[in-house]
């Protein structure tokens, strides 16, 4: 039997966190939610999760961008794979992920597939 993966969900909108909790919970994946950065930021110190799935434009004083940056310059945990869920979709937000260190950028509305293809690829590398 695989190891159970750890994902932590930092989405404001609840029916996103929602729908993004059932398509995982199918797999082996033991999920947590947070609802904005701040307290997204505290569960993945807190977690050390095997993956964080991030929206971008999110209450509070941390955005997406700044929680990934966070992850990025933490060594304990700078290798986690972080993959960035936003309904932006121009270049220049592209841009920005990559430059907060995102492993991917998903545009919403995205698939369940696309997000379980996404996840199971990034988990994989990290194993």
């Amino acid at each position: 039997m695989s190891k159970r993966s750890v994902i932590l969900i930092i989405e404001d909108q609840a029916d996103i966190r929602s729908l993004i909790r059932m398509t995982l919970e199918m797999g082996n994946n033991e999920i947590h939610e947070a609802e904005n950065g701040d307290s997204g930021w505290h569960m993945v110190r807190a977690l050390r999760p095997d993956l964080v799935l991030l929206d971008v434009m999110m209450p509070g004083t941390l955005d997406g961008y700044q929680v990934c940056q966070k992850i990025r310059n933490e060594p304990s945990i700078k290798e986690t794979p972080v993959i960035m869920l936003t309904a932006r979709g121009q270049q220049s937000d592209f841009e920005m992920g990559r430059q907060a260190g995102a492993s991917a950028y998903l545009t919403k509305p995205f698939s369940p597939l696309e997000l379980i293809d996404t996840v199971d690829s990034h988990l994989a590398q990290k194993s």
